[in-house]
Order: C-alpha cells, then structure tokens, then sequence
C-alpha cells in the first residue's frame, strides 16, 4: 500500500462521531476473518482480506492519502459481509467498507480516495441511471434479447473477444438472462400483478411486497409465486403501484445521499399501504431496508419512520417461517442444492429458514454446497465493475454446484440468481435456478418437477 501523509483537520469530518475509529479500533488482527473472505480465499494478498482494509480505512481516517492501488483494494471488496459474523471481536465491518466507498461516490468535503478513471465514472453513471429504474431497464431487454438471438452473448464468454470489447459488456451480456422457455409450467415469461390478491381461507395477516427493480423486470416470475404463496398462507397481499427503487444497489456502493432518497419515497408508499409487515423476495433489497433507519438518523423529521418501517420488513423466508404453513405441500421429487445469498445469510443471518421450508416440502431433498456461504460473484454491481474477480466466483459456485448432484438450485437473490445461471452456463452445466418462493409455489399448486427445470 503507498499513502501520503496528510493530517488536514478537515478529515474529521469523514468521521464526526469517532464511529468508524471506534470499529477499527475492536479489530485485534486476530485474522479469523481470512479464511471467510473470498478475495483472501482467491489471491491470499493481506490487503484484499478484512483485515487488511480495516488497517487501511484507519490509515485514511489518520490522514493519509491513498494511492491508486490502495483505492483498488477496497473497491475489490465485494461488501458480502461474510467476515462479519466470522469476527470473534464483533468488528462492524459493513460500516467500516461502506463509509469508505462514500468517500468515492460521495461529493464529502474531504477526499482521501483518488478520483475515479473517467471510464469507471461513466459506468457507473450508466448503471445508477438504468438499474434503479424498471421502466428504463426494462428497454434494455431488447437489445439484451437482440444479443441472444444472434449469438453475441455466447461469443462474448469467449476470453480472446473479451479482450477486445469493454469488459463491462462482456459481463453484461455475459450475465444476461436467457428468456423463459414458452409454455412451461409456473414460469411466464411476464406478468402483472394486481395491487391486492386476498387471501386464500382464512385471512391471516395484511402484508405489503416489494416487486423490486431488476426481480420485476427479469425474473417477474418470482414476484407472481411470492404473491400467490403469501395468498395461499392466508396473505391478504398489498403490492403498491408506483413503487420505486429501495436503494439497495445505492447504498451498497457507498451513494447514501441516492439510497435516502429512494428510502424516503418508499417509505411514503408503504405508510400508505398500512401493512402489517412488508414482505421482500430480495435479499439485497430485504438489507438495505432493514437499514433505513441508520440510513436516515441523521434527519430528524424522518428517523422515527425510517426505524418504524424498518422494523416490518421481513423477508420472505423469514416471515413464512415466523407464521408458519397453512396451505398443504404436495410431493415434489427433487434434489436441491440452497445457496446463500450473502446479504441474506450474513447481513440479515437468516439460513435455516429458507432450508426448513424446502424440507418441508414432501419429496425434496437439499444438498448443501461446498461453499454455501461463499459470494457467486454477483455483489450487487461488482459482477459489472470486477468483472473477472466475480467470473472466477462464478467458475467456483458452478463447480461446486457440478458436484452436489442437485437437480436444481435454489437463492433468495436475483443478483445471486443472474450470477450462478451465467456461470453454469459457461461451464456447460446445464442446472437450473430458481427463488425459494417459486419451489414453494410449485409444491402447493401440486405441479410436476420439470415446472422448475
């Protein structure tokens, strides 16, 4: 790592409260975060583990200046959080990364990160410009599609090509999905749904759902089985219209003015709603929201609500398991392997839910993974910016994946699910995968397996 010292006054104001050197602080270097860490696990380098960027992250807080190649090693972070839990010291590591990618996205009024490269800039303009807003990603599609058709995205996987084109593309295409096959059973290739679907028998509670960004306008599928399992459990099922991005991506990449303001609005919606609890199928999603009251404590006039909010998200698994099954679960033969997504697992520490429900399904049996609680690669956007550290994830998920035997796989993130399909298909491993809630679905509606295949 190369630093400059400068110890300017005006650098309290990366940390006004002495938060962030209080966390840096518990860390005793004791290195039980190493082996959880999957930039460590790839390139056994000290400064791409946990470890390694909390020392760094305390230097800049003392006043130095980073150079390029320290800045690139806390952008190769991919923010799974894995360490967090691993630390015996309880070190609040998500705090630490993300405060640190502020200092990049944000305009603070000191910077100790070196500016961007225009290139990096410009995509991730682009990114932050189309993700968060389903209408503009959904005219994506097309190309993506146009992509397909003419073979482009199995040329771009191709490494001879990929140094040629913008990496960033490559990974686009790379990681595009491919459109459902038509006609097969409980997978449509689209569908809207209704601002409310009642409950099935009983009413059992009132629940709000997030339909998501890139989950409504990829995996629209997803959305519909959540609906029709919450109605099936005795949901009376509220789905806002004009519902807006949560800002999970924004808060993830250190864009914490962005993320507030698509807190707020959202907050809005759903006090609107008046729910008992606010349903989410995406795990990213599920922990950004279950953030919102840190994300808005600054702002008096909407901390009470961030925190009253934040305290009826529930993700879907989670609040299934909380009420507990009403509607019957048929036979459906099938191995599984389940894959952690990480701001599921580590972020919200929620992992046996999701397993006890797919066991709870007669028939199904669920491998686990070699590694399970390893990020795919996805990371948000980190498979579009680390295009080749999230392809090598890729490759491993994949393998692991070719060795459990598993007829199918089986994620509570979108991300996670772009990710691991792409990586399958450029291993030629030809598994499908599909949302906890869409297995669930398929089980209570009494459909075949190949419904999921």
């Amino acid at each position: 790592m190369s630093t400059s010292a400068d110890p300017a006054p005006g650098r309290d104001a990366l940390d006004p409260t002495g938060e962030l050197r209080g966390i840096v602080s518990d860390c005793v270097h004791c290195g039980f975060c190493l082996p959880a860490c999957p930039t460590y696990q790839l390139w056994g380098e000290e400064m791409d583990s946990p470890r390694g960027r909390v020392h760094l992250i305390g230097q800049l807080l003392d006043g130095a200046n980073a150079s390029p190649a320290a800045a690139e090693h806390l952008d190769r972070c991919l923010g799974c959080m894995a360490c967090v839990p691993a630390c015996p010291s309880g070190v609040r590591y998500d705090r630490l990364i993300e405060a640190a990618r502020s200092w990049a996205a944000e305009p603070e009024p000191v910077r100790p990160l070196p500016p961007r490269t225009a290139r990096e800039r410009a995509l991730r303009a682009a990114i932050f410009a189309t993700f968060p807003y389903p209408a503009r990603l959904r005219l994506l599609t097309g190309p993506l599609r146009g992509a397909q058709r003419t073979g482009l995205d199995r040329l771009a996987g191709r490494r001879e090509l990929a140094e040629r084109l913008a990496p960033e593309i490559t990974a686009a295409l790379r990681v595009a999905p491919k459109p459902a096959r038509a006609g097969r059973a409980g997978r449509p290739r689209r569908g809207r749904l209704p601002q409310r679907v009642a409950a099935r028998g009983e009413r059992r509670a009132v629940v709000g759902m997030l339909t998501g960004c890139v989950q409504q306008v990829f995996f629209p599928q997803v959305n519909i089985a959540t609906a029709r399992v919450l109605a099936s459990e005795g949901c009376d099922v509220v789905i806002p219209a004009g519902q807006g991005c949560c800002g999970a991506l924004s808060l993830h990449d250190g864009r914490r003015t962005e993320a507030a303001r698509f807190a707020r609005a959202l907050i809005e919606t759903f006090e609107r709603a008046e729910v008992d609890a606010i349903v989410v199928n995406s795990a990213g999603c599920g922990s950004a929201m279950k953030e919102y009251a840190d994300l808005l404590a600054p702002e008096p006039d909407w901390a009470a609500r961030a925190a009253a909010l934040s305290a009826r998200v529930e993700d879907f698994t989670e609040f299934l398991a909380r009420i507990g099954p009403a509607a019957t679960r048929h036979r459906l033969p099938l191995t599984v392997a389940y894959h952690d997504a990480c701001h599921l697992a580590h972020a919200q520490r929620i992992t046996t839910q999701p397993r006890d429900l797919l066991r709870g399904i007669p028939e199904l049996t669920v491998t686990e993974l070699t590694d399970a609680g390893t990020c795919c690669g996805s990371a948000g956007i980190y498979n579009l910016v680390q295009p080749e550290t999230a392809r090598e994830l890729g490759q491993r998920k994949a393998d692991a994946v070719a060795a459990s035997g598993a007829d199918l796989v089986v994620s509570g993130n979108p991300g996670c699910a772009l990710q691991i399909a792409a990586a399958l298909g450029a291993a030629g491993t030809p598994v499908p995968v599909a949302h906890v809630a869409e297995v669930l679905d398929a089980s209570i509606r009494n459909l075949p397996p190949n419904s999921l295949l």
